[in-house]
């Protein structure tokens, strides 16, 4: 039999798989390793260092420094994309004509110049990115931040546009592959679900003796689904409720623990943010953007008990029939009230194992990637 290569070009490392950004990568590349293929893996860093598990993985890795200076930032580029040009990357990927896997519009520019003309690529869509930095401006407090953030989407919105016929597109849900199809005429575009860590549902039965917002709460818009639930929801109701994630702000932390019935736990371990999750009883994820794939609530329905978002968290997923659903603040206090006092059930648990070997088999989807190769 043929071997069969493939280069991969991340955004960032993808080990250790400890943020929502690298999940999918990273299981991918074991299960396209598992199904043969000769993995060549280029990766952009920006502070995260080689990672000799990758080897296990792939035939060869290299990395190139993400350049976040003033000399990335452009006019006409997205700093995203600009920040990961390479010359020593285009000189790698020349050494053969294996097809070219880019993770993320971020590292897109070699395909944008005309460099990969000739060759197989396919792009990873993490997000629709300019709808999601639409969104980042949205909720960001500081005006330098969120001025920048605005910019960044009005040039991804034009970058995206101008390279939506130039290869094929895997979109994380269906509701960006939609997106793709209707704003920028894309027809060269297939919804894959992301690649999981997670084999089993493994939520308990019982009743667990807390809610739960999880997330990186560096991100402004985490900030700010914190902050809704904690002043909107928490302070109406007398049931605990934690908060936690990576770097949360002073703001935040003071006002977590300005209830009696919430706090905050502050960059927690990878096994103490698990140990929260299974011991929960409900989690309350809601979203403000509506774009991509939530990691942190597929985290929550395959180790976790009840999950309660609003709309915008399950939009273009096949997950509503697994959560629960609340609009308003006045609907959510409800709906924990209802839940808290509800035991989870076994079944729950064979219905999400069951989600679990369907849309997020891991092996399914690899071989339907490797289709996409030839």
């Amino acid at each position: 039999m043929t071997e069969k290569h493939l280069h991969i070009v991340t955004h960032d490392v993808p080990w250790p798989a400890d943020y929502g950004g690298v999940v999918d990568l990273f299981c991918k590349l074991k299960a396209l390793h598992k199904q043969g293929i000769r993995i060549h893996l280029h990766c952009y860093t920006q502070g995260r260092p080689p990672q000799e598990e990758l080897a296990k993985y792939c035939v060869s890795v290299n990395y190139y420094t993400r350049k976040k200076n003033m000399g990335s930032f452009s006019f006409r580029l997205p700093f995203i994309v600009n920040s990961r040009r390479d010359e020593t990357l285009l000189a790698n990927l020349g050494k053969d004509d294996h097809p070219v896997l880019l993770e993320g519009i971020h590292c897109t520019y070699l395909l944008h110049n005309g460099a990969l003309r000739n060759r197989k690529v396919i792009v990873r869509l993490h997000n629709a990115e300019f709808e999601y930095y639409r969104q980042l401006a949205k909720y960001e407090p500081k005006l330098f931040r969120k001025l920048y953030f605005l910019f960044e989407s009005r040039l991804l919105e034009r970058y995206e546009h101008a390279l939506a016929d130039k290869a094929l597109f895997l979109a994380v849900s269906e509701q960006d592959q939609q997106v793709y199809r209707t704003a920028f005429g894309a027809t060269q575009i297939e919804y894959l679900p992301v690649f999981l860590p997670w084999q089993f549902a493994m939520g308990k039965e019982g009743k667990g003796s807390y809610c739960l917002y999880h997330g990186n709460l560096a991100v402004n818009e985490n900030e700010e689904a914190a902050t809704w639930l904690l002043k909107e929801v928490f302070s109406k109701i007398a049931i605990p409720f934690v908060i936690a994630g990576k770097d949360p702000s002073e703001r935040l932390q003071r006002m977590a623990h300005a209830n009696t019935n919430t706090c905050i736990v502050a960059n927690p371990s990878d096994s103490e943010m698990q140990d929260m999750i299974a011991k929960a009883h409900i989690h309350i994820l809601p979203s403000l953007n509506n774009t991509g794939v939530k990691l942190k609530l597929l985290n929550a329905l395959f180790n976790g008990r009840f999950c309660l978002v609003n709309q915008a968290a399950i939009a273009g997923t096949e997950l509503e029939p697994y959560c629960h659903l609340a609009g308003s603040a006045t609907a959510f206090q409800q709906k924990i009230q209802e839940l808290y006092e509800t035991g989870f059930t076994e079944e729950e648990t064979h219905r999400r194992q069951g989600l679990l070997q369907t849309v997020y088999n891991n092996e399914v989807n690899a071989q339907r990637l490797i289709t996409f190769l030839s």
